[in-house]
């Protein structure tokens, strides 16, 4: 059975459109009530009220957009293919990747992540769909999974914390539980739109391989399989052309 350990990194929209529906839909605090002060509101704070509610849809497929992809097949170096701006190009590279995995054993791919099912599957269905690309069998396949459901996508967070628990616990918190290196560094995942703007996609995607990195090792502690060999992790360089 292949074991893929995947992670993504995402944008807030930069869609005019989206950010006319979201300032339409931008009210001031519940507690105004008085005319002048609520004109007050909408003349100094509404615009910084809308740009961080803007912010906040790089967290929801729907407007997000992806910028990075990470993955690694069993016990191959981590990958990436990133774009700052050209997410349709990051979709159908990652695809292309996946497909390569026989059919027949598409079936058997278990996909591994932290927030994996919660998060980083369906954003990237949703993205797949927005963009009109179709999405790879495995991917398809794993979003379709119910979280608990171990042999088709073993997701760190809900395994360690339990599928009927409240969504928690951070890569960070659970790789110093285990006394593993964590692979935050100058850039996490609320800094990420920040780097990227400031030309930095590339130091994004060498977080990301960082974070498939650590997630594989904190996967392999939790199933009691061997530690990655010390070459492999730390070959956290490895970009798709």
């Amino acid at each position: 059975m292949n074991t893929i350990v995947i992670d993504i990194e995402t944008l807030p929209s930069d869609r005019q459109d989206v950010r006319e529906y979201i300032a339409n839909t931008v009210k001031p605090p519940a507690t105004m009530s008085k005319a002048e002060t609520i004109a007050k509101w909408i003349l100094e704070s509404k615009s910084e009220a809308v740009d961080e509610a803007v912010s906040r849809t790089g967290l929801d497929g729907s407007f997000g957009r992806v910028c990075v992809i990470g993955w690694a097949l069993d016990d191959e170096a981590p990958q990436t293919v990133q774009s700052a701006d050209d997410e349709a190009f990051v979709l159908q590279a990652f695809a292309a990747q996946m497909n390569k995995i026989p059919l027949s054993e598409q079936y058997t791919t278990l996909i591994v992540g932290h927030n994996v099912a919660g998060f980083d599957l369906r954003f990237l269905m949703q993205r797949f769909i927005v963009n009109s690309i179709k999405p790879p069998l495995v991917i398809q396949r794993a979003a379709q999974a119910k979280p608990w459901e171990a042999e088709k996508v073993f997701d760190t967070m809900i395994q360690w914390s339990g599928a009927g628990a409240k969504p928690g616990g951070s890569l960070d918190k659970l790789c110093l539980a285990l006394g593993i290196k964590s692979p935050k560094g100058d850039i996490d995942g609320s800094k990420v739109a920040a780097a990227v703007a400031a030309g930095r996609i590339d130091d994004v995607a060498a977080y990301c391989r960082c974070d498939v990195s650590a997630t594989r090792s904190v996967y392999r502690r939790m199933t009691f399989q061997e530690p990655i060999s010390a070459h492999v992790l730390a070959a956290c360089a490895t970009e798709v052309a």
